[in-house]
């Protein structure tokens, strides 16, 4: 708590009347009550003091007592009857008619209640006995500060468990009902909601379902009060939450509607903001066939600010339907995502097909038609089979000879494909009689048509249609060979276009089956210029800061859906939307994978790379995380661009240095110990020479780091030893030199090599700075000897050549004329009080 200088600006006079002159506007240690224990002044004792100031008649009096009734109790419940008789003074105070001698008081309940429950046995009794009475009185106060007290005072009480369950159900819960009740009072029913609204996530679910629901029910249905309603709206999803699926989508879905549809449009927008929670709790059938047309009707309200919260919770609502076990990741117990252990990987099913197809060129009708599906061939499925719009696309690529798409649907069938064939030509014709015989495949449609068959009937799940497609490519590589025959073309035109179609029907089917086609075209439509000017000027950003959730929820194999919206916010002339991407692409690209990353995101993050500060700095704080997911090959041209991080627009951004040493100290294990000694050494070097001290001294751990990486390599180790020695142990100027001997400690601590090469060749140079003629030097070195190279074990042991010249040097230190030296020199300090001494960087 604080002292009370605060009442010596304007209340000297009074603190002099009852026993305060003693104490003056310097004491800010003293405890509020601290008057209750000079001796002699009325010759009362601490608790008849107590009682005397408490029911005084100068209010003032009462305000102190009751702000220092925790200082009190910590002086008074070592005693039981002590204890009591304070207990009873704070029931007494309780009903003080000042309301701010009740306010004070009861903002001292909850730190009251915590410090009995740790210090006393009995706290249950004392505190439902004496302070939870006061408490619940408090929530129908005649005053408003008051009652706005025992309200937070109830929630904290809640939040810590420290009510009885008991007591709420038979002491706050009706007094609640009752304030919210429909012909209580307006400014009491509009507390009660909001505070039922507020406790609701701290209670059991029973007690919220059976005690709480049907009054919040009826209050979503307040037809006085707006306000109350609003206040439903707004915390509509915690009381989802709160009571769990059943419940609501038994009482409150049909609650929620009516709220959507309400004629203040505040309540509308609230509802908007809250959709995502809503749809959380409930399950997919009814978040498919009512929720979402529901969500569209918001979106498309009359109402700017309702359309506008409403496409703020469109990308978190449709992730909603996210299932990331269908795209080969999982979430953590952290909540980060990560890619599923290739043991558990389902693209190692054996069921995938091959994704090497020959094809052959195809008419202008189909190629067409691939291009209005799929502009960009589709990655592989994390499926047991690839999706259908893969073929479509790979089948269909104009006049390319080959295509990477792979094989198989998910649900297509090909009914009927051996009637879609056009017959054979009977009639004399002068080419088919001198040209090679065609090959016969009725043999082989009817053979597809029977396996297509059978396999609808017997094979359930995402394999539905393997045989099927497979089938069909094996009717057009048999006619491959005949190409330039033209009716063998117009064949092949026609298998095509019933594949295409087949694949089309099911590719549009799956996509449908993971979200409502219209919450994505709504989605897809954010970038549209037109949105800023009739939305909301930052509906782009919106758009990125949601766009891999979308992107989890659709799952790799519908990426293309989103990849031109997002190579559209990427090139957004505003900053913060290309910001918002750019803290992201590394989440994004543990959804898409290695390969789609590689084709798609790493020439936006390359961009990013180029961008302004602003956009930088989102790559740069996870670059360690984006470089990680590339192929070695692809992390390896990243080499030559870290150097360019170094600079920035503004130099005085030193944190933007200070972010990328971090990160290149994570980013060391992703190379090779030769790329770490030709491209990141020289960037550390470069660090460790920067203008901020905290830039420095965060790249002379990173310099330690590139030692280890570089000691792996004998030669490289050696060399990069003696630049250390030229570059930092003399230089000319002394931070230089005092960078030498946190550097040396850090390599020791952090054993980033062995024990015996550092005293080899760097350990001389180290105690040779005893002779620095800078304190700051000295002080550096007293401290690495004294708390870590004579820690070590090599140096304890009895007999070890170097540790004779070491103590030397502590004793040398010791003696030094400075007294910071001969301080760090003599005393082993703990490193928790290590941590309290700071030295001044400069």
């Amino acid at each position: 708590f604080v002292g009370i200088p605060l009442y010596f600006v304007d209340l000297q006079d009074d603190l002099d009347d009852f026993g305060f002159e003693d104490y003056g506007p310097d004491c800010d240690s003293m405890r509020i009550t601290a008057f209750l224990d000079i001796p002699g002044q009325d010759n009362l004792t601490p608790l008849a003091r107590l009682e005397k100031y408490a029911f005084s008649d100068n209010v003032f009096n009462r305000q102190i007592i009751a702000r220092g009734l925790l200082d009190v109790f910590r002086d008074f419940s070592n005693n039981e009857e002590d204890f009591l008789t304070v207990m009873e003074i704070v029931v007494r105070l309780s009903e003080d008619a000042e309301p701010t001698v009740r306010t004070e008081l009861m903002e001292q309940i909850p730190p009251i209640a915590i410090f009995l429950q740790e210090s006393r046995p009995k706290f249950p009794t004392a505190f439902f006995e004496y302070l939870m009475p006061i408490v619940v009185r408090y929530l129908t106060d005649v005053n408003n500060q008051v009652r706005k007290a025992g309200q937070e005072a109830l929630l904290i009480l809640l939040e810590q468990d420290l009510v009885a369950q008991s007591d709420i159900e038979n002491k706050v819960c009706p007094i609640l009902l009752d304030l919210s009740a429909p012909d209580s009072d307006d400014e009491y029913k509009v507390e009660a909601v909001n505070i039922i609204c507020k406790m609701a996530s701290m209670l059991s679910r029973t007690t919220v379902e059976h005690m709480l629901l049907p009054r919040f029910c009826e209050l979503c249905s307040d037809g006085k009060l707006f306000q109350v309603r609003k206040i439903c709206a707004a915390n509509f999803g915690d009381i989802c939450n709160a009571v769990g699926q059943e419940a609501t989508e038994r009482l409150l879905i049909p609650k929620f509607f009516e709220l959507c549809s309400d004629s203040v449009w505040g309540m509308r927008k609230a509802c908007a903001e809250c959709f995502m929670a809503v749809s959380y709790t409930t399950s997919p059938e009814v978040r498919r066939s009512k929720l979402s047309p529901l969500f569209i009707s918001l979106i498309s309200d009359t109402c700017r600010w309702v359309r506008q919260a409403a496409f703020q919770s469109l990308g978190p609502f449709i992730s909603t339907f996210a299932n990331p076990s269908s795209a080969g990741l999982y979430i953590r117990e952290d909540g980060t995502l990560s890619i599923r252990p290739p043991a558990q990987d389902v693209n190692s099913n054996p069921c995938q097909p091959s994704n090497n197809i020959t094809v052959m060129p195809s008419t202008e009708v189909h190629t067409k038609l691939s291009e209005d599906l799929n502009k960009n061939s589709l990655e592989q499925s994390s499926d047991c089979c690839a999706s259908p719009g893969e073929d479509a696309s790979a089948l269909c690529q104009g006049d390319k000879a080959a295509a990477g798409g792979s094989g198989g649907t998910k649900e297509s069938s090909v009914p009927g494909l051996g009637s879609a064939l056009p017959p054979a030509q009977d009639v004399f014709n002068t080419f088919l009689y001198w040209r090679p015989p065609l090959p016969d495949i009725s043999h082989d449609l009817e053979l597809l048509q029977f396996k297509a068959d059978k396999h609808n009937d017997g094979c359930s799940g995402p394999c539905n249609n393997c045989v099927a497609s497979n089938e069909i490519k094996k009717v057009l590589e048999s006619l491959q060979e005949h190409i330039d025959d033209p009716d063998v073309q117009g064949e092949t035109v026609t298998v095509k276009l019933c594949f295409l179609s087949a694949g089309f029907l099911a590719f549009t089917k799956h996509l449908t089956d993971i979200i409502p086609q219209p919450l994505l075209d709504q989605y897809l439509s954010m970038t549209d210029p037109a949105r800023a000017q009739t939305v909301d000027t930052e509906i782009a950003k919106h758009c990125a800061y949601s766009l891999p959730g979308v992107a989890l929820t659709l799952g790799r194999q519908n990426w293309h859906c989103l990849k031109d919206t997002y190579e559209t916010l990427a090139s957004d002339v505003q900053w913060k939307v290309r910001r918002t991407l750019a803290f992201s692409i590394h989440e994004l690209a543990v959804i898409l994978g290695d390969q789609l990353t590689a084709a798609d995101l790493v020439p936006i993050f390359n961009g990013f790379l180029k961008d302004l500060d602003e956009v930088r700095i989102g790559v740069l704080k996870h670059l360690y995380d984006f470089l990680k997911l590339l192929h070695a090959d692809k992390r390896r041209e990243y080499l030559y661009q870290l150097q360019e991080f170094v600079v920035t627009d503004n130099s005085r951004n030193w944190r933007f240095r200070y972010e990328l040493a971090e990160q290149l100290i994570l980013i060391l294990e992703l190379y090779n110990p030769n790329d770490v000694y030709d491209y990141l050494r020289h960037i550390a070097l470069t660090l460790c020479s920067d203008k901020v001290s905290e830039v420095r001294w965060i790249s002379f751990k990173l310099v330690g780091d590139v030692k280890f990486y570089a000691n792996s390599a004998n030669a490289l180790g050696l060399n990069f030893i003696n630049e250390l020695v030229v570059r930092f142990r003399h230089c000319s100027k002394w931070v230089g030199r005092q960078a030498f001997a946190f550097i040396c400690q850090a390599v020791v601590e952090e054993e980033c090599m062995p024990v015996d090469q550092f005293v080899e060749h760097l350990l001389p140079s180290l105690l040779s700075l005893a002779s620095d003629p800078v304190p700051n030097v000295r002080v550096l070195l007293a401290k690495a000897l004294r708390q870590t190279l004579l820690e070590k074990a090599y140096f304890k042991s009895v007999g070890n050549p170097h540790l004779e010249a070491a103590e030397e040097t502590i004793l040398a230190l010791q003696s030094d004329r400075d007294q910071d030296v001969s301080f760090f020199a003599t005393i082993k300090l703990k490193q928790d009080n290590m941590d309290n001494i700071t030295i001044e960087k400069q």
